[in-house]
């Protein structure tokens, strides 16, 4: 089947040696755990919720390492081909065009696979190979065997809380990988990360802070996921280039959050009431 590559979200970076490394707040052992794992090509599984950094790590580790990175967005419809490659039409004849997961092994790069649990669970078969101590990607289009170099890792990640009985990593995939739990940062290192992303004032970091602990503490509403440290960088950097603060808290923090607009308007009087309104 000849299809053309559609609705298919890569992200390519490329890290060279004297690039500045994005800035990223260490919580506990992650960049130790990391490292140890790609020097011993090991797959690693990042779990954690929304907006808690888990893109942001991946970024700085592969420029802390100096590898390319290929990071896919996965969705219901994402398959194996749009993964692996196929072929496709060109003016007189057809050709082979890789996918970023094979492109990633061909060049030794870091494949990061962001939500895997949103792919179809017959894709992560393709990982499989490349997870235990073979590290092979078999191509049957093109009769090939490839090996991945030692630069070579891959990388997944889902939020946990998604998980259900349609959409959840099976075991036998999940126990190929080495995890890493993220959680939201404590309150100090949340206001270090937002000074670090936003450089605004630190009392306004604080406060800010507190309003979003404030918000995930509201467990009786109708929210699905708590206001994310992500939310925060948006808020901050609203408020610092001149937007009004509880505007700027309401587009940023308590819009996203939710539809109901009763709740909406309870999420704006903890707004209201932290900014002194």
């Amino acid at each position: 089947m000849i299809n053309k590559l559609e609705d298919l979200t890569i992200d390519t970076t490329v890290f060279q040696g004297e690039t500045e490394l994005p800035f990223y707040r260490q919580i506990g052992n992650e960049v130790a755990l990391f490292e140890h794992a790609y020097h011993h090509q090991l797959p690693v599984l990042i779990k954690g919720p929304t907006g808690c950094g888990k893109t942001r790590f991946i970024t700085y580790m592969a420029a802390r390492l100096g590898r390319k990175l290929y990071t896919v967005s996965c969705h219901d419809d994402l398959t194996a081909s749009d993964l692996v490659g196929r072929h496709l039409i060109g003016q007189d004849s057809t050709y082979w065009n890789d996918g970023p997961l094979t492109r990633a092994v061909r060049e030794g790069a870091i494949c990061y696979l962001d939500e895997i649990v949103e792919a179809r669970k017959d894709t992560t078969v393709v990982l499989h190979p490349l997870t235990d101590d073979r590290r092979i990607l078999p191509i049957e289009r093109t009769n090939e065997r490839l090996h991945a170099p030692p630069e070579f890792m891959l990388v997944v990640s889902y939020n946990p809380s998604y998980q259900n009985l349609l959409k959840g990593m099976k075991p036998s995939t999940r126990q190929r990988f080495v995890a890493l739990r993220f959680h939201y940062p404590t309150p100090a290192i949340e206001q270090e990360i937002l000074l670090g992303e936003t450089h605004i004032d630190p009392m306004l970091a604080l406060r800010l802070v507190n309003l979003a602990n404030a918000l995930r503490a509201l467990k009786d509403h109708d929210i699905e996921e708590a206001a994310s440290t992500r939310l925060l960088v948006y808020a901050a950097t609203l408020i610092k280039h001149g937007f009004d603060s509880v505007e700027a808290c309401r587009a940023a923090l308590v819009e996203p959050l939710s539809d109901d607009q009763e709740t909406v308007e309870a999420l704006m009087e903890v707004v209201s009431a932290t900014f002194g309104r």
